[in-house]
């Protein structure tokens, strides 16, 4: 006689199922690249303000522990004057978790790390904003009349 293989029952695989999904809110899982949006109406994301600035920002469920997060700068060059300023990742509003310096060098730099988000993890949704200020470099002209910009853009961010 033939041997068939048995199905599971329905209500195992339910409860199988039911307990994949509670682990995975317990412990988080990986999801690829979360998006940032530019915040800039110049329809690139340059920024010349002396000020910190948002250029780019998300909102998130911070359901997992942390953020990796890679960043690249590069501050523009007005005639023989190159700009450089200053950048920093905003939690919250308030909390600045990341920060650094752009030199003026008018060479792309990068910034990478992963950010801890323990803190922030009874919260339904958390904003992030990548704000950018030109500290050093041109007060006039440039590519908005303003002076030197900061131009910026995140390589990667995923949800760890």
């Amino acid at each position: 006689m033939p041997q068939y293989p048995t199905t599971p029952d329905f209500l195992q695989r339910l409860a199988e199922l039911e307990e994949q999904v509670a682990q995975l809110r317990r412990t988080g899982w990986e999801r690829d690249e979360l998006p940032f949006y530019p915040t800039s109406m110049r329809t690139m994301p340059y920024e010349d303000a002396t000020g910190f600035t948002s250029v780019w920002e998300t909102v998130l469920a911070p359901r997992t522990a942390s953020l990796s997060l890679g960043l690249v700068f590069i501050g523009d060059q007005v005639g023989t004057t190159k700009t450089g300023g200053e950048w920093q990742v905003v939690l919250a509003e308030s909390a600045i978790v990341m920060s650094g310096t752009i030199t003026a060098t008018f060479s792309y730099q990068f910034a990478a790390a992963s950010i801890d988000l323990t803190p922030y993890r009874a919260r339904t949704e958390l904003k992030a904003q990548i704000q950018v200020r030109r500290t050093v470099g041109a007060t006039t002209g440039g590519k908005f009349g303003a002076g030197g910009a900061i131009g910026m853009a995140p390589r990667y961010a995923r949800i760890l």
